[in-house]
């Protein structure tokens, strides 16, 4: 572009442009411009063009064409000012302000003092600048942009090697075809085993690609046992363009993201299985989770937790009753009574206990299900010895169980939507720190075995969120889509209507 059609661009002009608040009205172009030289505007439009390596569509901000600068240079300053202004919005506020059914995403707007950067925008000497610097405003955003860019690089080269399926690949094992596979695959990702040696003919499933392996599932927060099987091989075959929409998602959801709260608070990520208590910016304690299986999703919640039930019994949900107790009924009713299990009917409006021994399962089915099931505390309790209860419509809670066997997987999303924990006695120790309440008295309290509500001194806040780009010292995870939220998101983001419309 010659420099003397970008000088023109910076003489006077009455189109408006933005006012302080970023709305149409205020700015003529001269003004908007007069700091940037026409170099500065051309890597302004470069590096709109490149909107991509940040997770957004170029073609949403209706970038002015080179050769029209030419026709109306003035005009063309401003539809440049004007795009990177939107552009600009969406790095520090979000594409999606709201996105839909997602109330885990907190944004702050007060927290980003738009008139400035706006300002900054249409003052700077090198607008380009400003557009970086907000790029890289959201937390991480420089390591997701760097991995949302060898992503695209993948998908454009045609996406990832694929591996064949098969039995289970052990370490050791020979294999013509899925050998070499695998190690074409995990090659594209590490670079120590592009750099390894290749032992003998390369069908032997050797220690380098065993400890490349490892290294993969670890990152992707499964069983690092260096087992190529059914869970592994799944997730080595996902489309490549599945992991840019997570990246995409993962970086507007941490725009206009709000400071961390001083207090202390819980944090329980979906995805992840894992819950956090934090205070500020530092860990407190931290444990495995089960959540909600697909059918059964855990909602995202931001509630408080008010009270702390020990021995709770277990007021069974319809849907559990009929999908999973009544097979259990039918199979052995005696052993039910057995776990606690009790049923109840309502008979001429009154509520009454009825003995399931003397039901004839035979003719129960789902869909005729009269009962009322409730399990009452104790050892076999569902609900272990504890729960945490926190009011909301959808009957969510922490608790605690006697099924342990899920919290060593590297999936566990088993539950029929509450949140199983790991260790729950840490977490009762977090919750009723300064009640007075030592591991002693605990116990006594559970001794009784009696159903004890006992409220917290000061109700903790408990948000249930849902991020699959995990990031712990410098190194990013990401985690199964087990709900198709991310890729909800991203439709969303993909079908939003663009933010400056194409001149006509």
């Amino acid at each position: 572009m010659r420099r003397r059609d970008f000088s023109l661009a910076l003489m006077g002009s009455a189109m408006p442009l933005l006012a302080p608040g970023g709305k149409p009205g205020g700015y003529p172009a001269a003004a908007a411009t007069a700091h940037a030289q026409p170099a500065a505007l051309q890597r302004l439009a470069e590096r709109l063009h490149r909107l991509e390596e940040d997770g957004l569509s170029p073609a949403d901000y209706a970038i002015p064409a080179e050769a029209a600068v030419a026709a109306d240079p003035a005009a063309h300053a401003a539809g440049l000012i004007r795009a990177a202004s939107a552009a600009l919005s969406d790095l520090l506020l979000g594409r999606l302000r709201l996105p839909a059914n997602r109330p885990d995403i907190l944004r702050d707007p007060a927290a980003i003092p738009m008139p400035r950067w706006q300002l900054d925008l249409l003052g700077a000497a090198d607008p380009a600048s400003v557009i970086d610097r907000a790029a890289l405003a959201p937390p991480d955003a420089a390591l997701l942009k760097a991995e949302l860019a060898k992503a695209r690089a993948i998908v454009a080269a045609g996406g990832w090697p694929r591996v064949p399926g098969g039995g289970t690949l052990d370490p050791g094992a020979s294999d013509a075809q899925r050998v070499p596979a695998l190690r074409a695959r995990l090659a594209v990702v590490d670079p120590a085993l592009a750099a390894a040696p290749v032992e003998g003919t390369g069908e032997t499933y050797d220690g380098a690609l065993a400890a490349a392996l490892r290294r993969w599932q670890e990152e992707q927060g499964l069983e690092a046992d260096g087992r190529l099987g059914p869970i592994t091989l799944a997730q080595l075959n996902r489309p490549a363009s599945q992991r840019v929409d997570q990246l995409r998602v993962a970086l507007d959801m941490r725009r206009a993201a709000p400071r961390p709260p001083a207090g202390r608070r819980i944090e329980v990520n979906i995805p992840d299985f894992r819950l956090f208590a934090l205070e500020g910016s530092r860990t407190l304690l931290r444990m495995n989770v089960v959540v909600g299986r697909p059918d059964r999703a855990t909602p995202l919640l931001r509630v408080s937790m008010t009270t702390v039930q020990f021995n709770p019994p277990w007021g069974v949900p319809a849907r559990n009753a009929r999908e999973d107790l009544l097979p259990k009924f039918r199979r052995d009713p005696r052993a039910m009574v057995a776990k606690g299990f009790r049923l109840f009917a309502t008979i001429d409006g009154e509520r009454v206990e009825v003995d399931p021994t003397t039901v004839d399962w035979a003719r129960i089915r789902p869909d005729n299900f009269p009962y009322a099931v409730r399990q009452d505390a104790g050892d076999s309790s569902a609900l272990g010895r504890l729960k945490f209860i926190m009011p909301n419509n959808e009957d969510i809670y922490l608790h605690d169980t006697p099924d342990r066997w899920a919290f060593n997987r590297p999936d566990r999303a088993f539950s029929s939507g509450c949140i199983r924990l790991e260790r729950p006695m840490e977490l009762l120790d977090l919750a009723m720190d300064g009640m007075g309440w030592d591991r002693e008295r605990m116990q006594r309290t559970f001794d009784t075995r009696q159903t004890i509500n006992v409220p917290l001194k000061r109700p903790i806040p408990v948000r249930l969120i849902y991020s699959t780009a995990v990031v712990e010292e410098g190194r990013l995870r990401l985690r199964p889509d087990i709900y198709g939220l991310d890729a909800a998101y991203a439709r969303e983001m993909d079908r939003s209507a663009p933010r400056v419309a194409a001149a006509r």
